[in-house]
Parts: C-alpha cells; sequence; structure tokens
C-alpha cells in the first residue's frame, strides 16, 4: 500500500519519526510520498528521504499557501533543485482560496508556472485546492495539452467535479476526509471510477476515524482503504491491489 501524500518531515514527528515509519511498514504502507510545500521544508524532506530511501520519495514544488510577493524568487530556487536531485513529481502546487486571496493572482501564477516545469520534465503534478476546485480546473483545462497527468490530493468534492478531474486526465488523492461521517464522502465513494483513486494520508492533518482531531500517520492509511472497501463492496486486498498499481502507474515507482 502507498501512502501518496505524507508529511512526516514536519516537526510534529521530529520525536517519533523511526517509529511512525515503522508503524506504516507494520501495515503494510511500504511507500511514502513526500510533497514539498515551501523553501523551509525542502532539507527536512531530503532528510527524511535520505533517512529512508527504501520507503520515501520526495516531490518538489511551491504549496499556493506559501506563495507571496516574492512569488518570482522562491520559484526560481525551488526549480533550482530539479537540476540537483531526482524528484517524483511537481508539488504539492495549486490554488487555495481558504484562508487568504490577496496573492491569488500570485497563486495563479505560480501554479501554471510548476505545470510547465511538469510538461517541461515529464513528471506529475500534485495538486492542492480549498475553495477553488472550479479556478484549478479552469486553469488545468487551459494548461493541459495532453501531456499534464497527476492528481487532486485530499479529494473531498462531488461525484461531478470527480468527474471533471478524470476527464482531464486526473486521478483523484482519498484520504481522512473519506471516512468522516458528515463529510458526504459515502454517497461519493461509491460512483467514483476506481481506475482514478490513489490513497493518502495527508499527515499529520485530516486524521481518519477513529483518529480523527488527533496527528494523522501513514499507518492510517489503511482505515481509509477499509472506509473505501466497504463503501464498494471490495476487499481491503482488492482496494489495495487497484489503488497501489493506480499510483505506480502514475508517479512510475
Amino acid at each position: 500500500m502507498i501512502d501518496t501524500h505524507a508529511h512526516i518531515y514536519a516537526s510534529e514527528f521530529d520525536n517519533d519519526r523511526e517509529q511512525v515509519v515503522q508503524r506504516a511498514l507494520a501495515q503494510g504502507i511500504d511507500t511514502i510520498l513526500l510533497p514539498n510545500i515551501d523553501l523551509d521544508s525542502i532539507e527536512p524532506m531530503l532528510a527524511a528521504e535520505a533517512a529512508y530511501p527504501q520507503v520515501c520519495r520526495s516531490m518538489m514544488g511551491l504549496h499556493p499557501c506559501y506563495v507571496d510577493a516574492n512569488v518570482e524568487q522562491t520559484l526560481a530556487t525551488i526549480y533550482s533543485w530539479f537540476s540537483k536531485h531526482s524528484f517524483i513529481a511537481v508539488g504539492e502546487i495549486g490554488i487555495d482560496l481558504y484562508w487568504d486571496k490577496t496573492y491569488k493572482a500570485e497563486q495563479e501564477h505560480a501554479f501554471i508556472t510548476q505545470l510547465n516545469w511538469a510538461k517541461e520534465m515529464q513528471l506529475p503534478v500534485v495538486i492542492h485546492t480549498r475553495d477553488s476546485i472550479q479556478e484549478t480546473l479552469a486553469l488545468l483545462e487551459k494548461e493541459q495539452d495532453g501531456s499534464l497527468r497527476g492528481v487532486f490530493h485530499c479529494f473531498g468534492g462531488s461525484v461531478e467535479e470527480a468527474k471533471a478531474i478524470n476527464d482531464l486526465g486526473f486521478h483523484l488523492g482519498l484520504g481522512g476526509v473519506s471516512t468522516f461521517k458528515n463529510g458526504g464522502m459515502d454517497k461519493v465513494i461509491p460512483q467514483l471510477d476506481m481506475n482514478s483513486v490513489i490513497l493518502e494520508t495527508d499527515c499529520p492533518y485530516l486524521a481518519p476515524v477513529p483518529h480523527r482531531g488527533k496527528r494523522n500517520e501513514p499507518a492510517y492509511t489503511q482505515l481509509v482503504a477499509h472506509r473505501i472497501a466497504e463503501l464498494r463492496e471490495l476487499t481491503i486486498e482488492q482496494v489495495d491491489q487497484i489503488t497501489t498499481m493506480n499510483a505506480k502507474a502514475l508517479f512510475k515507482i
């Protein structure tokens, strides 16, 4: 099983990262993909990847919540890393209009710039959307030339939004929100195309039930898989097989 989106390099794991990785392995989660968020996260992310080279694989990108007036300078530094290290994806990138719309134009510029890096380097993109799914889809539609591929991570949208994402050739990352009783995903998940579903935690955030509100971790990927299996009337082994195959194909791992 693959946790396709985990921030185990975050300070929340500084006291027990080794145990966190071991718990994941014990649950059958043998690959953990690490998305970058800003300039400060690069060093700890690469250190985590170096500490667990058989388990962790890193991405490189600028998260929309860290876009500001210095966006050009930040993007230049982020881009320079692609010539220094091998990354499996451009991410996480996207549009976030939940907290602050001050830098909406800069977020859109950063998103389009990084989509073009993905085309140039033939890498998948990992997309963060919050209160911005229609804006993100509109930008992606303009940029999709047939070569872009990737995932809308932490998907919690409607069946119609899922179809629009799939129609653009993109996957859906399902995580802890899938297990929330008031999340509405119990109506959506049974109608999703399983060939486009991959698993994630987004740890340390959005822990699945029964750990909601606590620190999330990669071992809990199996709780997400169990919920999908229940809603789709599949076995956990089937969900594992399908989502792992999807993730391996998308990220070429």
